[in-house]
C-alpha cells in the first residue's frame, strides 16, 4: 500500500501549481492534505476511484485537512472528541480491516511562542487520542507534526534552538509519543540521513539552497515496522512551501 502525506499551504492555489498532476502520477492507494484552507463547497475535485473525506475548520481560510482514499474505510472520524480541539480541523481518522490511518496538521506554536502552552496540551491529548486507537488496531498517523524531532531534522539546529518548531518542549513530546508505542518511519529507515527536509521557508532562497526543516512524518505503530517498505521524501515536488512524503508499506 502506499500512502502519500502533503501539506499543501491552500489547496485553491496548490491546484494551480501542479497538484493533480502529481496526485495522478504517484497513483497512492492513500492521499492525505493539510492546510487546505478551505471552506466545504470551495473546491470541487474530480478524483476518479477515490473516495473523499474532508475536516474543515470553523475559522474561514485556516488549517484544514482531507483524506483521499481508494479503499472504502470501515468507518471515518473528525477530530479527537475534545471540543477545544475539534474547531480547526486538524484530525481525520479512517478505520480499516488491519489499521487506522490518521492525519493529522499538528497546532504551529507561532512566532514568540505564544501558543506553545496549548500545544502542549494538544500534544498530550493526541497522543492519549493514538495510544487509545492503538490498543484497538496498528496506527498509521501522518501529517504535518510543525516540529523537527532532532537536530539531524533541521539545516541550523543551533540558531532555531528556542524557535517554534525546535523548542525542546515541542522536541520532547515527540520523544514522548515514539515512547509510547510507535516509530518515525522515516528515521527507523534512515537513521543517519542529513539534509533530509519537507519544508522552507519562502525566503532567502532556503529551498533552492535545501535550507529546511523535517516536520511531515509518518508515525506508525512500532509493531509495523516490519512492514514498512520504504518512505520518500518527494522534494523535487513543487505547489507549496512543504513537499510531500510516500511511505511503502505492506499492510
Amino acid at each position: 500500500m502506499k500512502a502519500v502525506s502533503w501539506n499543501v499551504n491552500g489547496l485553491r492555489a496548490c491546484l494551480g501549481k501542479g497538484f493533480l498532476e502529481y496526485f495522478k502520477d504517484v497513483d497512492a492507494d492513500i492521499f492525505a492534505i493539510q492546510e487546505t484552507k478551505l471552506q466545504e463547497g470551495q473546491v470541487e475535485l474530480e478524483l476518479e476511484g477515490y473516495e473523499q473525506y474532508w475536516n474543515y475548520a470553523v475559522k474561514k481560510g485556516y488549517s484544514g485537512t482531507a483524506v483521499f482514499t481508494k479503499i472504502s474505510p470501515l468507518s471515518v472520524a473528525y477530530g479527537i472528541d475534545i471540543e477545544e480541539h475539534d474547531a480547526e480541523g486538524r484530525v481525520i481518522t479512517l478505520e480499516f480491516e488491519n489499521f487506522y490511518f490518521v492525519n493529522v496538521y499538528v497546532p504551529n506554536s507561532q512566532r514568540g511562542l505564544t501558543r506553545l502552552d496549548y500545544r502542549m496540551k494538544w500534544e498530550d491529548d493526541f497522543r492519549e487520542y493514538l495510544i487509545k486507537l492503538d490498543g484497538i488496531k496498528p496506527v498509521i498517523c501522518c501529517g504535518d507534526k510543525n516540529v523537527a524531532h532532532q537536530e539531524i531534522d533541521l539545516k541550523n539546529p543551533k540558531s532555531n534552538r528556542k524557535n517554534a518548531g525546535f523548542t525542546d518542549e515541542e522536541r520532547q513530546k515527540m520523544t514522548e509519543l515514539l515512547n509510547s508505542g510507535f516509530i518515525d518511519a522515516f528515521r527507523y529507515l534512515y537513521p543517519d540521513k542529513k539534509d533530509a527536509y519537507t519544508w522552507w521557508s519562502y525566503m532567502f532562497k532556503a529551498r533552492e539552497k535545501n535550507v529546511g526543516w523535517r516536520i511531515d512524518y509518518f508515525i506508525v505503530s512500532e509493531r509495523l515496522k516490519d512492514k514498512i517498505k520504504d518512505v520518500e521524501i518527494h522534494s523535487h515536488v513543487m505547489g507549496s512551501d512543504h513537499c510531500p512524503v510516500l511511505l511503502d508499506i505492506d499492510i
